[in-house]
């Protein structure tokens, strides 16, 4: 959720981050209570429509994130780097399509 919301500077209403989720998590509202508390996303009230809420990425989500994506990154490169670019370029397409499908 904090890398959606990174990607999102604007912020995203929560049916927008459930939606770009890889799993779904039918409670989205509680995992951003969690995420608020810990002072990671902030949440405000849209001005045009006051029943949506906004979430946006705070400088301490953007601190824990920047930590981690050297060690995501290293990952992904130990697991996947044999690969080569092309047939990890085609990887995510059919991952991109079978998402869709899903969604």
């Amino acid at each position: 959720m904090l890398r959606i919301l990174r990607g999102s500077p604007d912020g995203l209403p929560c049916g927008d981050i459930a939606s770009r989720m890889i799993t779904r998590d039918p409670d989205v509202t509680r995992l951003l209570d969690r995420l608020e508390k810990r002072g990671l996303i902030s949440r405000s009230r849209e001005t045009k429509d006051r029943r949506t809420v906004i979430a946006r990425i705070a400088p301490a989500g953007l601190k824990l994130l920047s930590g981690l994506d050297e060690p995501v990154q290293n990952t992904h490169r130990q697991k996947l780097g044999h690969m080569g670019r092309e047939r990890l370029r085609t990887l995510s397409e059919l991952l991109s399509l079978a998402r869709h499908k899903v969604g």
